[in-house]
């Protein structure tokens, strides 16, 4: 049997089964992929980690059918939070808060906080309200990798190592939701952990202040949590990739050669090369497109990928997080 399943009331009771019997299933959600497991049973939570060659301290974000389920996972929970999950969930954000006893550290990578939100998919949510508990889910691939936003792209990553894929088409978001930490608000306020399509001005329009914004070159800062997709490298494909100024990518390309591939937006050079994507002029469509473009060129055999550097205008943090983190992990071989 394929391991790719379209959604039916068969393949999501099927897929509930599995992941109450301790195997992985990956999932869609509206930003990627998820390999899935049950987040209240620490061996099967530890089968993702295996299956990705993520490090164990690296924490996972766990996926809830609804925030009436909040309690079940967190304490000490702030009105903030409350705000926040009226506004957005279902959506593509996640909120870092102080975990309940019974959660498992392997979930939330030894920490007292732990990752939680609400998927804005309908097959993710049918499988959350059939399976009847928390999912934890990272994105399905190979850690550091891609991220995956088809149901091919995953098998093409981890083929055997998830006992099921439900085929939720192409998702909508394209990269992965912005992290959010209220775990210290009296100390630090607010702080986005990792940018995402829910920006700042969103979140200071709900909750009344404006969160800060982590630099990326201090993951940790302030005894901040350690949250997914935090590591300079990430999101990296394994041709080398530079991302380069717009002025500049005329020059780069004549000097790289023609066996380089480039995305940009604007149309294609004369200057010779191996191939060329037009991105999107606009944010939400470039980070729709942009893990399914990355992973084009990484399969032609391209020597080199540069990419037109976005503009650095707000909407568009989630895109250059994304792509600062990609160039510093791309051209390297797979560990496992």
């Amino acid at each position: 049997m394929t391991r790719i399943q379209q959604p039916t009331a068969v393949t999501i009771t099927r897929a509930a089964a599995l992941l109450r019997a301790g195997e992985l299933v990956a999932l869609p959600t509206e930003t990627v992929y998820g390999l899935g497991a049950d987040a209240s049973n620490p061996d099967a939570a530890a089968q993702i980690f295996a299956a990705k060659g993520r490090p164990a301290d690296h924490p996972l974000i766990v996926h809830l059918a609804d925030a009436a389920s909040l309690p079940d996972w967190a304490r000490d929970i702030p009105k903030e939070a409350i705000a926040l999950t009226r506004a957005f969930w279902p959506g593509p954000l996640t909120l870092i808060l102080k975990k309940e006893v019974d959660v498992p550290d392997v979930v939330t990578g030894g920490q007292d906080t732990v990752g939680l939100r609400v998927p804005d998919h309908p097959v993710a949510l049918a499988l959350l309200r059939a399976f009847g508990g928390g999912i934890a889910a990272p994105s399905a691939n190979r850690f550091g990798r891609i991220s995956p936003t088809t149901a091919q792209h995953v098998d093409d990553e981890l083929g055997e190592r998830v006992a099921m894929i439900l085929d939720g088409g192409a998702c909508d978001v394209g990269i992965e939701s912005t992290i959010l930490d209220l775990s210290r608000l009296d100390e630090a306020g607010a702080v986005i952990l990792r940018p995402g399509t829910i920006g700042p001005d969103a979140i200071a329009a709900v909750i009344g202040r404006r969160p800060t914004m982590r630099a990326p070159a201090m993951p940790h800062a302030g005894d901040a949590p350690r949250v997914s997709g935090s590591l300079a490298a990430h999101y990296a494909p394994r041709t080398p990739l530079s991302l380069v100024a717009a002025e500049a990518l005329e020059a780069a390309l004549a000097a790289t050669g023609p066996d380089t591939a480039v995305i940009a937006r604007r149309q294609a050079s004369t200057t010779p090369h191996r191939s060329w994507i037009e991105a999107p002029e606009n944010a939400a469509g470039y980070a729709h497109d942009l893990y399914a473009n990355l992973r084009a060129l990484d399969a032609i055999g391209a020597t080199q990928i540069l990419v037109e550097a976005p503009p650095a205008q707000a909407g568009w943090e989630a895109v250059i997080d994304r792509l600062g983190r990609a160039a510093v992990g791309s051209g390297e071989d797979d560990e496992t």
